[in-house]
C-alpha cells in the first residue's frame, strides 16, 4: 500500500501546486512594462549568496533574525530528508531502507548528514518557538497577527516533532535505541519505543505536511520561500537615489499613452514579484517616518493591499491583459474602475505621505522596492489626472516660470554671495569645482548661512571654484519626487546643457538632494559629472591641512543624517570626521543614526506641501530623538546637520516645541566658527 498512497499523495499535491503556480505566473505576466534584470550577472549572484544564503540583513532585528537563520538553514538541510522520506514510500521499511544511497547511518557522509539533520531539527523548533513568542506573547505591532502565521508555525513545528518521532522509532527498531550521529533522536527514542503506529504516524504526517506546506505557500506571505531567490537576484542594482525615468515622455504624451502606473498592467514583472515576496515582517513600516507619526502610509500595508488586489481581481486582470485594444496609438485596455489602483486599492493620502527616505528599502530583507512604486502612482495622478496637493501646484508654477519652487526671480540666485567676491562661470569660464548652490541656499535666509560659511571655507583653503548664478536652475528633484516627471526632464536637460557647455567635470553642493540628482539621475540625460557633497570636500581639505579648526567650541551636539546623503548615498563618515576635528566639540551619537536615522520630513517633495494628517509631525518626532541625545539642560547644546532642508525642518521643530535653547547648525557653519576669520 505504501507506493500507492505515496503516488496518490505526490500526484495530488504536486498537481495542485503546479496549477496554483501557473496562475501566479500568468498573473505576473499581466504586468507589461519591460524590465531587464539580466545584467551584471556576477553581482546578482553574489547578492543571492550574501542576502539569501548569507542572511545578511536578518540580524538587523537580532532575535528574530537569529531565529530565521536557524529555520532557513534548517529547511536547507531538511529538504534532503523530506525527499528521502518520499522515496521511502516506495521501498520496504527497515534497516536497508534507512541506509539509503550514500547517506547510510554507518557511512561517513550519512553520519554527517544525520547529525546535521538532527541538530537543525531542534534549531528549527527553537526558531519556531521564538516566532510563536513574538506573535502570541509580545504581539509585536510590526507583524501581521493573523491565523495564517500561526498555522504555518504550527505546521513547521509538527513537521519537526514528527520527524524526531519517526527517527526515534527507527533507532529503536534497527540501531539499539541510540546512535552518536543522532543525539536528539536518541533522547526521543525511549519515549516512543518500537510502535508501528508511531512509526507510520511520524512518517506519513511529516511527508504529508511538507506537501501541504508547499501548497499553502502561494496563498500567503510564505510564498517568499519560493520567490526570494529570483527577487534578490533581480534586485535593483541602480543607485538607491535614482528613480527610473519615463522613456520618450514627449512621444508617450503625443500618443496618449499611460504615464506612471494606473493599473497593474502598467507595472513590471519585477514589481509583481516584489508583491509575491513580501514576508509581512513589518520591518519597513517599523522604520517608516510616515507610519511612525500616524499617517495612513504603511509600506507593508501598501504592499499587502496591492497583492490582495492581484489575487482578488485575478480574473479581471488576466482578461483585461488578453483583451487590450489599441487606443490613440497606445496599447491600453478600456478603463475599468475597479482596476484603477488609486483610489480603488490605494488612497491618495497614502502615496502623498511618502518622504522617499528609503528607510523601508534599507530594512527589507528581501529587497522590495517601494519608492519607485509610490512615485509611479504619483506620476499617473500628476501627469494624467492633474490630481496632486494644492501646494505642489505653487511649486510647479515656480519651477515652470522662473526655475525655482520659491518663485523668486532667478536673477537673485547669487545675492547670498554679496561681499564674498565669488566668481561666476559666465565670467570665469573654467574652474576646478563648480559650486552648485541649490534653491534653498540661494533664496532661503537660514540656508544662505550654509552657503556663505561653505564658500568662505573654500576661499580660505584656496580652492578654485565658481558658481552659475542666474544660469542655475532647480535640479528638478521636487518635481520628480512629486510625480511631475515631464517638468523634471525639462529642467534636467536645461541644466545638463548648461553644465556641458561649460565643460564642467567636478561639482560640489551643500544640498544632498542636488547631490543625489546630479550624481545619480543626470547621467540618464547626458550629464556625467564627478559630484561631491560639501562635507566630503571639507573633510578632504581638513585632512590635507588646508583648513585647520583651532577655535574651541565647547558644545555637545547630536548629528542628523540626511536621507539623501546617508541611506541613498552612503555618506556617513565625512560629517562626523569634521565634527571630530573641531576642538572641544563633543558628538553624542543617538541610536537612530546612520542608516537607521529618521527622516526630517522634507524629502519626497514634502517640503513643498502640507504634511498629511497624523498623530504628530515627522520633523517634531525626529527633533525629539536628537534632543533626547543631548544633556538635559545647558546652553551648550546643538543639533548638527548637512542639508538645508533638514536645517529648516529641525529649526522649525525646535521652535514649535520650545527648544530655542538648542542651536541648529550645518556642519559647514560649525567648521567655519572653528576655522576662523572673515575672508
Amino acid at each position: 500500500m505504501g507506493p500507492l498512497w505515496m503516488t496518490l499523495l505526490l500526484a495530488s499535491t504536486l498537481g495542485f501546486f503546479a496549477y496554483t503556480a501557473t496562475r501566479r505566473w500568468n498573473l505576473m505576466r499581466v504586468a507589461q512594462r519591460p524590465e531587464n534584470r539580466a545584467d551584471r550577472i556576477g553581482e546578482r549572484l553574489a547578492g543571492v549568496g550574501k542576502f539569501v544564503f548569507g542572511q545578511a540583513r536578518m540580524p538587523r532585528y537580532w532575535w528574530a533574525g537569529v531565529a530565521h537563520i536557524a529555520v532557513f538553514f534548517g529547511f536547507c538541510v531538511l529538504l534532503l530528508n523530506s525527499i528521502m522520506l518520499w522515496v521511502r514510500g516506495y521501498v520496504q521499511h527497515g534497516a536497508g531502507a534507512y541506509d539509503l544511497w550514500l547517506f547510510g547511518t554507518h557511512q561517513p557522509l550519512g553520519m554527517l548528514y544525520n547529525f546535521l539533520r538532527d541538530v537543525f531539527t531542534v534549531l528549527v523548533i527553537a526558531g519556531v518557538l521564538v516566532f510563536f513568542y513574538n506573535r502570541v506573547v509580545l504581539r509585536l505591532k510590526r507583524l501581521t497577527l493573523n491565523t495564517e502565521g500561526l498555522l504555518i508555525l504550527g505546521i513547521i513545528f509538527t513537521m519537526m516533532v514528527t520527524d524526531l518521532i519517526y527517527h526515534g522509532v527507527e533507532l529503536n527498531r534497527h540501531y539499539g535505541g541510540s546512535h552518536a550521529s543522532m543525539p536528539f533522536a536518541s533522547l526521543i527514542a525511549p519515549l516512543v519505543g518500537t510502535s508501528a503506529a508511531l512509526h507510520h504516524f511520524g512518517f506519513w504526517v511529516h511527508a504529508g505536511l511538507v506537501l501541504l506546506f508547499l501548497n499553502l505557500l502561494p496563498y500567503g506571505k510564505h510564498f517568499h520561500i519560493l520567490t526570494v531567490v529570483p527577487n534578490i537576484f533581480a534586485r535593483n542594482l541602480a543607485p538607491s537615489g535614482r528613480l527610473r525615468p519615463i522613456e520618450d515622455i514627449e512621444g508617450r504624451l503625443e500618443r496618449s499613452e499611460t504615464l506612471g502606473v494606473k493599473q497593474v498592467r502598467d507595472m513590471s514583472w519585477k514589481d509583481v514579484l516584489d508583491l509575491y515576496t513580501c514576508t509581512e515582517c513589518g520591518r519597513c513600516s517599523d522604520h517608516c517616518p510616515a507610519t511612525r507619526t500616524g499617517k495612513l502610509l504603511s509600506p507593508k500595508h501598501l504592499t499587502i493591499a496591492l497583492r490582495d488586489h492581484l489575487y482578488h481581481d485575478e480574473a479581471a486582470l488576466v482578461a483585461a491583459a488578453r483583451n487590450r485594444t489599441p487606443q490613440n496609438g497606445s496599447d491600453q485596455p478600456a478603463a475599468d474602475e475597479k482596476l484603477l489602483l488609486v483610489p480603488a486599492t490605494v488612497k491618495p493620502e497614502v502615496i502623498w505621505a511618502c518622504t522617499t527616505c528609503a528607510a523601508c528599502e534599507t530594512e527589507c530583507p528581501v529587497f522590495i522596492t517601494y519608492i519607485d512604486k509610490i512615485v509611479d502612482l504619483r506620476r499617473h495622478l500628476a501627469l494624467e489626472r492633474g490630481e496632486f496637493p494644492e501646494q505642489l501646484g505653487t511649486a510647479f508654477q515656480g519651477l515652470e516660470r522662473v526655475g525655482n519652487p520659491y518663485s523668486y526671480p532667478n536673477e537673485q540666485r547669487a545675492e547670498w554671495a554679496q561681499g564674498l567676491d565669488i566668481p561666476i562661470m559666465a565670467e570665469k569660464g573654467e574652474t576646478q569645482y563648480l559650486y552648485w548652490v541649490g534653491c534653498a541656499p540661494s533664496f532661503d535666509d537660514r540656508s544662505r548661512k550654509i552657503a556663505r560659511a561653505f564658500a568662505q571655507l573654500l576661499l580660505k583653503a584656496g580652492v578654485d571654484f565658481a558658481i552659475l548664478g542666474p544660469e542655475e536652475m532647480c535640479n528638478g528633484d521636487p518635481a520628480r519626487r512629486a510625480g511631475n516627471e515631464f517638468l523634471f526632464q525639462i529642467l534636467a536637460r536645461q541644466n545638463v546643457e548648461t553644465l556641458n557647455n561649460y565643460k564642467v567635470r567636478r561639482i560640489v553642493t551643500t544640498c544632498p538632494h542636488c547631490y543625489n540628482t546630479l550624481k545619480n539621475e543626470y547621467p540618464d540625460f547626458g550629464g556625467k559629472f564627478e559630484v561631491v557633497h560639501h562635507t566630503e570636500l571639507l573633510a578632504e581639505l581638513v585632512r590635507a591641512g588646508r583648513l585647520r579648526p583651532s577655535r574651541p567650541i565647547d558644545w555637545t551636539v547630536t548629528y542628523h543624517d540626511a536621507c539623501y546623503l546617508g541611506r541613498h548615498n552612503q555618506v556617513y563618515d565625512p560629517p562626523r570626521e569634521l565634527l571630530g576635528a573641531i576642538p572641544g566639540l563633543r558628538l553624542a551619537e543617538i541610536p537612530a543614526s546612520r542608516d537607521r536615522g529618521m527622516c526630517c520630513g522634507a524629502g519626497g517633495a514634502q517640503m513643498w506641501k502640507e504634511e498629511e494628517a497624523g498623530s504628530t509631525r515627522v520633523n517634531h518626532a525626529r527633533m525629539q530623538q536628537l534632543v533626547d541625545g543631548l544633556p538635559a539642560s545647558g546652553s551648550s547644546r546643538a543639533i548638527a546637520s548637512a542639508c538645508p532642508f533638514c536645517k529648516t525642518m529641525l529649526t522649525d521643530a525646535l521652535t514649535d516645541k520650545g527648544h530655542e535653547d538648542v542651536r541648529q547648525l550645518d556642519v559647514a557653519e560649525l567648521l567655519w566658527q572653528s576655522v576662523g576669520d572673515d575672508v
